[in-house]
């Protein structure tokens, strides 16, 4: 997903001439070497300043540039957090604030760079928007939204090696909706990000031992939350399961939730969600996932059990 963004962006910047991108050192801005270099002008790399790249894209932004901030999820949102609500959003500017590795992707560099309640923090911010692709091809929709969107947008991206997930969906990538990426009826499975590869993993093995077809949804756009086509798709489905690398407060199931109340529907709902805790474990990403309980065999099993 990082080198897809670049690749994208890239191709953005060919087309609009006033695009730019800031970065916040030099170690995720590697993929960006195409961009530095046939662009130097619209490149600039602060170095460990996050709430200084903030204040540029701000600043390009006033000049009538499209901007991007792009660095590590941990480092674009907590530390220039202010700079985020009061010099972009309060005055609802155009700039992406791009971060990479969202949840705890970073699983071997510890709570520093977990950002497993970063959707709850920013999307609690007037006028700010929250795209979550799931795969490279949703990447590059993402990316191009981005780029027209007149307001500020958090771009929350895996670190790298996502699979391919959506190239046979049955519906389109549209910001703001929610896309079935699988058909399937009876149950069915939603989320977003890079988990969603355990989500078709869970949507198989409940096919395979429950039986039926189990339908896959991705919500990409966590702000602003379909909330029609959310409540349709639950009301449409005897089982729903929503399974998100964030903390279980003020993420899609919480929302889910708060939608199924609203809407009155009567649908059985289980939710998957990291827990509301720091785990310290390092190693590899599925070994985190899985200490917060989010296996597709844990999943699974929690449903069959229901």
């Amino acid at each position: 997903m990082r080198d897809t963004f670049a690749r994208t962006l890239y191709q953005v910047a060919c087309q609009q001439p006033n695009v730019y991108i800031v970065v916040a050192d030099i170690s995720p801005a590697g993929s960006m070497a195409q961009f530095r270099q046939e662009f130097p002008d619209r490149f600039v790399n602060v170095g460990v300043a996050e709430q200084s790249m903030i204040g540029i894209c701000a600043g390009l932004a006033l000049r009538g540039c499209k901007a991007f901030a792009y660095t590590i999820s941990t480092f674009a949102i907590y530390r220039p957090f202010e700079q985020v609500r009061v010099d972009l959003c309060y005055q609802n500017l155009p700039v992406t604030v791009v971060g990479i590795g969202g949840g705890v992707s970073y699983s071997t560099l510890g709570g520093t760079h977990h950002a497993q309640e970063d959707i709850a923090v920013i999307g609690s911010i007037p006028n700010m928007s929250i795209l979550a692709p799931c795969d490279p091809q949703e990447t590059e929709a993402a990316t191009w939204a981005c780029a027209a969107h007149n307001g500020p947008v958090y771009l929350r991206l895996g670190k790298a090696g996502e699979p391919d997930l959506t190239s046979g969906a049955p519906e389109p990538f549209e910001f703001r909706k929610i896309r079935k990426i699988r058909n399937g009826s009876g149950a069915c499975i939603i989320s977003y990000g890079p988990i969603m590869k355990m989500a078709l993993e869970t949507a198989a093995r409940m096919e395979s031992e429950l039986g039926g077809n189990v339908a896959v949804y991705s919500a990409h756009t966590l702000k602003p939350l379909d909330r029609e086509g959310l409540a349709r798709i639950m009301s449409s489905h005897n089982t729903v399961v929503i399974i998100e690398e964030h903390s279980e407060r003020a993420g899609l199931a919480a929302q889910a939730k708060q939608v199924g109340w609203d809407y009155g529907v009567r649908t059985k709902l289980h939710t998957f969600s990291l827990k509301d805790e720091f785990i310290h474990l390092y190693g590899p990403n599925a070994d985190l996932l899985a200490a917060h309980g989010l296996s597709a065999d844990a999943i699974f099993k929690a449903v069959a059990r229901d």
